[in-house]
This record gives C-alpha cells, sequence and structure tokens, in this order.
C-alpha cells in the first residue's frame, strides 16, 4: 500500500489511535440520514420494549441529528425532552428540527432526579468505559425508570474487519470486536445491579442499492476515525483500496441490490 499522509488530532475517544493519539470523529449529518429508513429500525424495536406511560423526564444520550429524539417527543408529548451529542454538528443539525439539544459527552452525563427513560441508540459502541457507566446511571435513576441501549453487533463483520486490516497498513488502529459486549455480558451486568432486565439480538438483512453502497454506509460511521486522520488525498486512496474488496464480500444481486447483513444487541432494563 503507497504511504498515506496521516492528520494528527488532539482529545477525544472517537476510535482510531495513531502512535497512542486519540483521534476526534467528526459526522457528517446529511450522510449519516443517507441511509434513515435502515438505520431507524432498530431505534423503533428499540423503544418498543419501553414500557413508560408517562414518564417525566426523557433523555437521548448521543442524539444526533435529532430525527429520532423528535419521536421521543411525540410519543411522549408530557415529558421534558433531554438530548446530547458530543458532536457540533449533530447538535446544529436537531436544533434545526427543533430539538432543544446540547453538547455534551455521555461520559460526563449523570441523570436527573426525575428522568424516567433513558434511550441511547448506536452510541455506546464509542465510548470504551461504557461498561463501567451503565451500572453508574441505573444506580442514580429513580424506581421504575428504564434504560434502553442498542449497539451494533457486527465489528467481527467484513465491513469492519476489512476497514481495520486496511487502515493497519497506514498505522491506524481502529475500535475492534471489543467495543461491544455479547448480549450474556450485558445481561449479567445489567441484571446485578438488580434490574429487571431484557436483552436481545436481531441481525437485520438490509436491502441496499446503488454503486458500493456497503462502502457508502460505513463512510458516514464506521470510517469517520479515519476520515479525520488522513487527508484528502490519502482518504480517497484508502475508499478505493477499500471498495472492491466490499465488493467482493458483499456482491450484487443480478437485480442491483446488495444484500447487507448487521447484527445489533438490545437492552432494556428497569430500576427496582
Amino acid at each position: 500500500m503507497h504511504d498515506r499522509r496521516i492528520r494528527a488530532a488532539e482529545g477525544g475517544f472517537g476510535g482510531c489511535v495513531w502512535r497512542d493519539r486519540a483521534v476526534n470523529t467528526t459526522w457528517d449529518p446529511a450522510a449519516y440520514l443517507a441511509f434513515d429508513d435502515h438505520r431507524a429500525r432498530p431505534f423503533h424495536d428499540l423503544v418498543a420494549r419501553v414500557t413508560a406511560v408517562a414518564p417525566r423526564r426523557v433523555v437521548d444520550l448521543g442524539c444526533g441529528p435529532g430525527n429520532l429524539t423528535a419521536l421521543l417527543a411525540a410519543r411522549w408529548p408530557g415529558a421534558v425532552v433531554e438530548a446530547i451529542d458530543s458532536s457540533a454538528e449533530m447538535v446544529d443539525a436537531a436544533r434545526a428540527r427543533g430539538i432543544d439539544a446540547r453538547r455534551s459527552d455521555v461520559v460526563d452525563w449523570t441523570p436527573a432526579p426525575d428522568t424516567d427513560v433513558v434511550v441511547t441508540n448506536a452510541v455506546l459502541q464509542w465510548v470504551p468505559q461504557h461498561r463501567e457507566l451503565l451500572p453508574r446511571w441505573l444506580a442514580a435513576l429513580p424506581r421504575g425508570a428504564e434504560l434502553a441501549m442498542q449497539v451494533p453487533g457486527n465489528f467481527g463483520a467484513p465491513s469492519h474487519t476489512l476497514v481495520r486490516d486496511l487502515a493497519a497498513e497506514s498505522g491506524l488502529v481502529l475500535r475492534g470486536e471489543g467495543s461491544v459486549a455479547e448480549p450474556a455480558e450485558y445481561a449479567e451486568l445489567l441484571a446485578a445491579t438488580g434490574a429487571a432486565v431484557d436483552v436481545w439480538e436481531i441481525t437485520y438483512l438490509h436491502p441496499l442499492t446503488g454503486p458500493d453502497p456497503v462502502l457508502e454506509w460505513i463512510g458516514s460511521t464506521a470510517l469517520r476515525p479515519v476520515r479525520d486522520a488522513l487527508d484528502d488525498e490519502a482518504y480517497a486512496s484508502f475508499r478505493a483500496e477499500l471498495a472492491p474488496r466490499l465488493r467482493t464480500a458483499y456482491p450484487a444481486r443480478p437485480d442491483g441490490t446488495t444484500w447487507f447483513p448487521f447484527r445489533r444487541i438490545f437492552a432494556v432494563a428497569r430500576v427496582r
């Protein structure tokens, strides 16, 4: 592989490390929403298991562009909806939708006394210490409160392993399979707090269309740390080398559809 020019960045836990330096991940709300119909399905499946009827405060930890936060406000119109995200771009996009979002890292968040529902959807995989945070949050929530979480469980899939292999040739170390736990580990972790726990997993088979659809999908998520670490020319070269590998792993059908299996891990814990 050609030598790639790497931009060093300070701070953050975005998931990409080069020479022991963490690289902050920036987000493009428009690119993230390109597959909104597919990305929203796990959110709907998650909140469908939340039983709260009239929560006082509902928190969206990692609200992204706010499109799904708006659904929480619609379901519980009498609740105060608290939305936070570490990305300035995502917070701006959420505010443009009328969401009162603020910029903050989930590691710094603590529940207000009236917090009855906490939703964190496709966020905690970016937070290495989330296994420590979950019991802490539950301990601070009132009786009857519910914490609902969803994380991707596909770090061992070609969409991620191929990226890690190619990134390693540039000296980039990306998040691996240890970024999230298996369902049984989450079940034990949450049950140890005394909460009533519901844990499950779903593998979605997304029918994607268009040229290099898997590359386009991960371009707005898994590739963000790589994009931040490489200059424009190097990133274009990285994508050009990655594209044929992904096409081999996820071949298009004769009708142009590409099946993209995507495993997700869910948990809802209710404080007793």
